[in-house]
């Protein structure tokens, strides 16, 4: 059993593209279905052993991968990376901004590190890969970026410096979609909600036990959503089916953002999940 994708076969033959954060959660999750729709992906992150991992899962299954080792948040090894990829496949058709991180703190107890910190993995760095991308290859020959955000909206308390930073990746979303149009490059961003994804697994466990077995219950649709949801809305804005869609953001979070406070959500089971990867693993914080 293969990668059960919605979209086309062979969607991506050819193309070559660029999955940050690509050894674990949504990332892995990712690289797998692009790899099983024909494209090369290039999966990053900072431990070689992770991507590794994921590059023989993917390699076992048919697919084309390769894998670099570099921190996004090194400007220098960003610019290195990017022109290596180049350098040995000639071409970059599509960038997965996912690589990031954070952790559970009140405004109050963040120190300037961690803000600092948390805001480089989800902003910075992003924007780093993305105008390397572009400067290096896209300006001259178009290209597809999709950037991952969250479900900030409203605010994002417990987690300040995530929110501020997916704030501000939503706005470079918008305006590089509107600055790099000109070179036919599309910009655009997903946001996820609650998704059982391995990254759950990096919480304090106290977290972990108290909050995240209540988060089904805070979406209309009743549950989490599963790494294969998330990946089919960024496999579909990288596509040819999404050609005129640019400086967007899809929310994928069930309903969770909408915010009706005041009306009480019931309980029920019939929301159904897209279960399409076929290595899909169950983070251990919800088991």
């Amino acid at each position: 059993m293969g990668y059960r994708s919605v979209l086309a076969p062979n969607q991506f033959d050819g193309k070559v593209v660029v999955v940050t954060g690509g050894g674990s959660g949504i990332g892995r999750c990712t690289a797998h279905e692009l790899a099983s729709l024909g494209a090369h992906v290039v999966i990053t992150g900072r431990k070689q052993e992770k991507l590794d991992a994921t590059a023989a899962e993917i390699r076992e299954d048919g697919g084309a991968v390769s894998t670099l080792a570099f921190d996004i948040r090194d400007e220098e090894a960003v610019t290195t990376a990017v022109r290596e990829v180049l350098e040995a496949h000639g071409r970059i058709d599509g960038l997965v901004n996912n690589a990031g991180g954070q952790y559970p703190t009140p405004l109050e107890l963040i120190k300037k590190k961690g803000w600092e910190a948390v805001v480089a993995n989800n902003l910075t760095g992003g924007f780093l890969m993305a105008r390397e991308c572009y400067v290096q290859t896209m300006k001259a020959n178009g290209g597809a970026i999709v950037n991952m955000i969250a479900d900030m909206w409203n605010g994002m308390p417990g987690m300040g410096h995530s929110g501020a930073a997916r704030a501000g990746m939503l706005n470079f979303t918008e305006t590089a979609a509107t600055e790099w149009g000109v070179a036919g490059v599309r910009v655009n961003a997903v946001a996820p909600g609650y998704i059982a994804s391995s990254g759950m697994d990096h919480y304090d466990p106290t977290f972990a036990k108290e909050v995240i077995p209540r988060l089904s219950k805070l979406a209309p649709l009743q549950r989490m959503g599963e790494e294969a949801e998330v990946s089919s809305a960024i496999c579909w804005l990288l596509s040819e089916g999404a050609a005129f869609i640019t400086g967007t953001c899809i929310k994928i979070d069930g309903g969770s953002s909408l915010g009706a406070k005041a009306f009480p959500l019931q309980e029920h089971h019939r929301s159904k999940p897209y279960t399409g990867f076929h290595r899909a693993r169950r983070p251990k914080a919800i088991d």
